[in-house]
């Protein structure tokens, strides 16, 4: 039986050791999701500002059309990436929710296993307090025979 705790122990380990493993990849994607978000959003407002000085020193009909639909193109890409934040959020927290699972796991079989073992400490040290009180007693009766 001790094997099989001992064998459970190790996989909820090597489970809990993924989990946080997934749990940080999860954690980066979404750190990146939102360094991507903050650069587009950069990038936006410098080209906005490059637009407002052409604009000020004139642009053509045709110069100004190509400008906003890049700029279009800018807001379009942003609302997508926007959109995608739910999915990066949701994947962290499932993560967090399989890390927690995973460690509750091992704490249990670590439990299990420390309370295997101070019953077997108990079972021992009632055993030894039985030898010792049986040759107490045996001590006891030999003096009392030699007397």
């Amino acid at each position: 039986m001790d094997n099989a705790l001992d064998f459970l122990l190790e996989q909820a380990k090597d489970n809990e050791e993924q989990a946080v493993l997934a749990l940080n990849k999860a954690q980066v994607e979404l750190d990146d999701y939102y360094k991507q978000v903050q650069q587009i959003e950069q990038y936006r407002l410098d080209y906005c500002n490059q637009l407002v000085q052409r604009g000020m020193k004139g642009l053509t009909a045709s110069e100004y059309g190509h400008l906003n639909r890049f700029l279009t193109q800018l807001d379009e890409t942003l609302s997508k990436q926007r959109s995608a934040e739910s999915h990066f959020k949701t994947q962290v927290e499932n993560c967090q929710d399989y890390w927690h699972n995973t460690r509750t796991q091992r704490r249990s079989y670590e439990w299990m296993m420390e309370k295997r073992l101070k019953e077997k400490r108990q079972k021992e040290e009632k055993i030894e307090q039985k030898q010792m009180d049986e040759f107490a007693n045996l001590l006891f009766s030999r003096r009392k025979a030699q007397r």
